[in-house]
């Protein structure tokens, strides 16, 4: 059974070609949501409620956005209760990423009763997809992705989170330090 495909062509006539007035009609709709929303909090303000909830503003530093309890949020690694790290560097989140963005070189570990650990353990941030197959594959519950960490900005184009990063062990991440180390050469 072939699907039909619909070839829809929209040509535009003499009134989108002149350009301006379908600026001058986005600028109405622009216009028209600020009053409209404008109108709908001073109401609310006064004690009159209106059908239509008017647009919320969050204040973000101080009142963050509420998220999704399923949030795909920044990864970490989990420790055990005596305060090592829990991976084993099975290598199986880095073998099941889709992104290739983990990279995990093995070690053996001091401990006898541990076979081998993580020398290092990275996460390239701008090329994870947030799948959270790593998540699902860890066999010891190792990694984790954080609902109340949402923050992922940086400064640089390498946002690349290390062991000591991933297991809390660093309070401020790399592009913070660069930034408090041009302040002080600026204030130095």
């Amino acid at each position: 059974m072939q699907k039909k495909v619909t070839n829809i062509t929209f040509n535009p006539g003499f009134k989108e070609n002149i350009y301006y007035p379908e600026v001058f009609r986005g600028l109405w709709i622009t216009n028209r949501h600020f009053f409209v929303n404008m109108w709908r909090h001073t109401l609310n303000l006064f004690g009159i409620r209106t059908k239509v909830r008017p647009a919320v503003t969050y204040q973000y530093p101080e009142d963050p956005r509420p998220a999704h309890y399923r949030l795909r949020g920044r990864h970490r690694l989990t420790e055990k209760q005596n305060g090592a790290m829990r991976c084993t560097a099975c290598m199986l989140c880095e073998t099941i990423c889709p992104c290739d963005c983990i990279h995990i070189v093995p070690g053996e570990s001091p401990d006898p009763h541990i076979e081998k650990f993580p020398e290092e353990f990275t996460i390239d941030l701008l090329r994870c997809c947030y799948c959270g197959f790593c998540v699902e594959a860890c066999p010891v519950d190792a990694i984790r992705m954080d609902v109340t960490r949402t923050e992922m900005a940086g400064y640089t184009r390498d946002i690349i989170l290390t062991k000591e990063l991933l297991l809390g062990k660093v309070k401020a991440h790399p592009w913070e330090n660069w930034i408090a180390e041009g302040v002080e050469e600026k204030a130095g």
